[in-house]
């Protein structure tokens, strides 16, 4: 193909000559020629086909007259199947499948073919699609091999299953069931799902398991090549029935063998009338005498079996009154037989599950009882758990009850010591973050002790002071993040919500997050078409995209791919020990190629301060932020991970319907601006702080009067309300909260403005900040200025 590129006339279309095409296009040119796998490339606004010599088996009849001409023109038949892509990729819009359908003109007549492809666009230097470059496989021999295998398995199976006189069932070496087929089910009474995995020897009679004849059939398989079986069997209901039939090996294509196919039908009738027969001759010669003495021998033989089970036998009539029992009655629950006959079922059930039982007691008279539990008093006045199983016949219920009190306490006691480990848990969780603090913020309050030292020291230069202060001040800053973070983990931080589409948040941010990643790590965005709404914190949002990102870049040691994407789904999936739930959910993943998480990490990665990096690269508490964000947003976070092939973090947050909501942006004023002798009333139960405040407020040109609670505000209030412009409030405080004092100022001062303030509130993280203006601790006397400045012009 290279020969017939060069040897076309370009010249006399809108490329050109060769020799001026874009540098991207002829180095597409040189990539897709040394290439052993189908290629081509559309260029132009022509839509112009370039292919290598691998793709003429694609195009058959098309080429060579393909080359050079447009892609749809080619594809004339299948044109409308590929505009879509065709206008995706010149849009900008990438595409990939393992598997496109495409009915396409081969050898004069449609053809059904396969293919898996990618359409990549590429773009000039500034920015403009010029075209797009195809790497395309033809699977259409796989696929069609594998639909003939699936055809075939599914006539294998349907001819099995419509063996129903047989049941067919096929075990792995060991006597595992792994096939079992409708005659299997009809005969034996057990679903293939019950019996999958299960061992064959549970349709064998008792004495046969204790013998231990299903191995002896395999054994007699592998050395005859069958295993002859006709003996008594046993249903899933109990009964037993004579059956005739074989075992033989399977065996793999190599003549390995794999498992065994025992094959049985159902002789009963016919065992049944060989024995009515004998029987009969042997009457014929014995007389009635030998006849009633078999008789009386199975009468003996069923009594024996009703007077030693273990288990509670139960006849009824379909009122619930008790006809029959066995003597097991008398054993686990006290009552002797003259003690129940004649009586109702409901007077010795506890009557918390008289409900349940007489629910299950209808639907027994029509059909097979389902699996029931409940509880039965026993004559000592103590409780006991039993299992049921039940079906009428003859106008009667016919129930089998196990005694599975023994059971149910060792669950319970199961329950109570996973909920202590749960507990003992969180206790070391509370360790983990205490020691994590501890350090962080000694190795802060450190470099603030330090500078004040410094800075108390005679002598110091007025560069180095303004150096030693920046120090302080960066240092308050990190601890500001990082308690930021702490209360983003505890899901108590105050958030500000708004309606916003997550798709445009995410184009937004990824500039940034190209930047930290680096140029070696490859940032794929894949956005869905159409808006992906969210109620959240879209500036904690973008914390949480950027520190999921942060954490994949270190995870790949800077070099990779990094894919982001959004989606919706209609459920949230089970995570960790949450149950699923449903609903609809915006999902944000990031896929990395990086280290990935070794197994037994996998659970501790959300823990704050957990972190597999080096002393000095991580805080731990990257991941503690997005889940807490999730969590406080009604949403989850999910990892998957397998080590050394990567990671992805699946964000999951409620999806709205609305339209989203511009941001609220603040004028430009000025740095420090004057108060211009506005009174606020601040109430702070901190003197220290409130000092401060007051202190700033002054240098500021506001009047103050410090309160050092809600009560005291509200004396204050009384006697000069109007006096004030502005009242600033911490929310966390002896007796009446922040939020309550604004509550109560709204209602007797309506006109009268309220600014809260708070480091943490539970208050707050749970109910919002109820329409009050929130500036969070610690603040700086800019930020403060600020929004009092905001509130006073808005009054």
């Amino acid at each position: 193909m290279a020969g017939r590129i060069r040897a076309y006339p370009w010249h006399d279309t809108e490329l050109g000559e060769p020799a001026g095409w874009p540098e991207v296009l002829r180095t597409l040119v040189s990539v897709m020629l040394g290439a052993n796998q189908p290629m081509f490339i559309v260029w132009g606004p022509a839509q112009r086909v370039l292919y290598n010599d691998q793709y003429v088996s694609i195009l058959q009849g098309h080429h060579p007259d393909a080359l050079g001409h447009s892609f749809l023109e080619v594809w004339s038949e299948i044109a409308e199947d590929l505009r879509p892509l065709v206008e995706d990729a010149y849009a900008g819009i990438p595409s990939h499948t393992d598997d496109i359908m495409l009915m396409m003109e081969r050898n004069g007549y449609p053809e059904e073919t396969h293919f898996a492809y990618s359409y990549t666009p590429v773009r000039r230097q500034d920015g403009k699609v010029e075209g797009f470059f195809c790497a395309c496989i033809e699977t259409t021999g796989p696929v069609m091999a594998e639909r003939a295998l699936r055809n075939s398995e599914a006539r294998n199976r349907q001819i099995l299953d419509s063996a129903i006189d047989y049941a067919i069932i096929a075990t792995s070496r060991e006597g595992l069931v792994t096939r079992w087929n409708a005659g299997a089910e009809r005969i034996l009474g057990w679903t293939e799902a019950e019996m999958c995995n299960q061992p064959v020897d549970r349709f064998f009679t008792p004495e046969d398991q204790t013998a231990d004849r299903p191995r002896t059939e395999m054994q007699l398989a592998l050395d005859t090549g069958v295993g002859p079986d006709e003996r008594w069997h046993q249903r899933k209901s109990g009964e037993r029935f004579w059956a005739n039939g074989e075992m033989t090996p399977l065996k793999s294509d190599d003549g390995e063998v794999v498992g065994f196919v025992k094959v049985l039908r159902d002789r009963t009738e016919q065992r049944l009338a060989d024995e009515a027969l004998r029987q009969s001759e042997a009457e014929l010669a014995a007389a009635n005498a030998k006849l009633e003495q078999s008789v009386a021998a199975t009468a003996a033989e069923r009594d024996r079996l009703w007077e030693t089970s273990p288990d509670l036998l139960l006849v009824t009539d379909f009122e619930g009154t008790i006809q029959r029992v066995n003597p097991a009655w008398t054993e686990l629950l006290g009552y002797t037989s003259d003690e129940l006959i004649g009586h109702s079922i409901d007077e010795f059930v506890l009557s918390d599950d008289a409900k349940i039982t007489g629910e299950a007691l209808v639907q027994a008279r029509v059909e097979v009882l389902a699996p029931l539990e409940n509880r039965y008093r026993h004559k000592d006045g103590s409780t006991r758990w039993f299992a049921w199983v039940a079906r009428p016949a003859d106008q009667a219920i016919y129930a089998t009850g196990r005694h599975i009190t023994d059971d149910k306490v060792a669950q319970e006691t199961l329950q109570r010591t996973e909920e202590q480990l749960r507990q003992s848990q969180k206790v070391e969780a509370i360790g983990q973050l205490t020691g994590g603090v501890a350090h962080d913020f000694n190795n802060l309050l450190t470099v603030i002790r330090g500078s004040v030292d410094l800075l108390r020291r005679p002598g110091v230069s007025d560069e180095r002071r303004v150096r030693y202060i920046d120090a302080i001040a960066d240092t308050a800053d990190r601890a500001t993040k990082l308690t930021g973070q702490l209360l983003a983990f505890a899901r108590r931080q105050s958030l500000k919500p708004e309606v916003f589409d997550v798709g445009e948040s995410v184009r937004a941010v990824s500039d940034m997050v190209r930047t930290l990643t680096g140029a070696r790590i490859k940032v794929a965005i894949r956005l869905p078409e159409q808006p992906c709404h969210i109620d959240a914190d879209r500036s904690q949002f973008d914390t949480a995209i950027v520190n999921m990102a942060v954490n994949a870049r270190d995870a790949m040691d800077g070099e990779g791919e990094l894919t982001i994407s959004v989606n919706t789904v209609s459920r949230m999936p089970a995570i960790r020990t949450h149950p699923a739930i449903a609903g609809q959910f915006v999902t944000i993943a990031l896929a990395d190629t990086g280290s990935g998480i070794a197994a037994d990490k996998i659970d501790q990665i959300f823990e704050p301060f957990f972190t597999t990096k080096g002393i000095g690269e991580g805080t731990g508490l990257g991941l503690s932020q997005v889940f807490g964000f999730a969590k406080q947003s009604g949403g989850d976070i999910f990892a998957e991970s397998r080590e050394g092939q990567g990671s992805t973090f699946t964000l999951y947050l409620p999806q709205v319907v609305g339209q989203e909501r511009d941001r609220q942006t603040g004028g430009t004023d000025e740095t420090f601006p004057t108060g211009e002798g506005a009174s606020v009333l601040v109430v702070e139960d901190n003197a220290d702080v409130g000092m401060f405040a007051t202190q700033a407020l002054t240098e500021l040109g506001y009047e103050t009067v410090l309160a050092m609670d809600a009560t005291k505000a509200l004396a204050e209030l009384a006697a000069r309300a109007s006096h004030y412009n502005v009242v600033f409030s911490d929310v966390m405080m002896p007796g009446m909260s922040g939020v309550e004092l604004g509550q109560e100022i709204a209602r007797l001062y309506p006109t009268l403005p309220v600014v809260l303030t708070s480091g943490y509130s539970e208050v707050l993280a749970q109910t919002g900040t109820h329409g009050f203006e929130l500036l969070n601790k610690p603040y700086s006397i800019d930020e403060l200025s600020r929004i009092l400045k905001k509130v006073l012009r808005h009054a």
